[in-house]
């Protein structure tokens, strides 16, 4: 071997070492134990406003059972599950009429026709 070449050969040996040291990564630190700092906890999701909780309100006959759902005391829909047959939805309209839907679904259908082809 010649003298540049093993200096160069050492240098990257050197080099590999070096890297290969720096490379490791240290652990992160451990986590403090439960209950010693309950400043830096998050606060846990409630809502203590009963305004924003909805309101149910569920009527049973022998024909059908009425869920009326309200928030903020204005009735939102009222679901109607028939005792043979498939739930369906009232939803308020101005006027005090309702709306009977299949389901609350308020997907707005865009009419998609062919206007011109080549």
């Amino acid at each position: 071997m010649r003298p540049f070449e093993s200096i160069l050969t050492a240098a990257a040996l050197a080099l590999c070492v070096a890297a290969s040291a720096s490379a490791q990564v240290q652990p992160p630190p451990p986590l403090p134990p439960p209950g010693t700092d309950a400043a830096q906890q998050p606060p846990a999701f409630r809502t203590t406003d009963p305004e924003l909780e909805p309101q149910v309100t569920i009527i049973r006959n022998e024909a059908e059972t009425r869920e009326e759902v309200r928030m903020g005391g204005e009735l939102k829909f009222v679901k109607v599950t028939p005792r043979h047959g498939v739930p369906y939805y009232l939803v308020p309209q101005i006027g005090g009429t309702f709306i009977r839907r299949n389901s609350l679904d308020t997907s707005l259908s865009v009419p998609m026709w062919v206007l011109f082809s080549w």
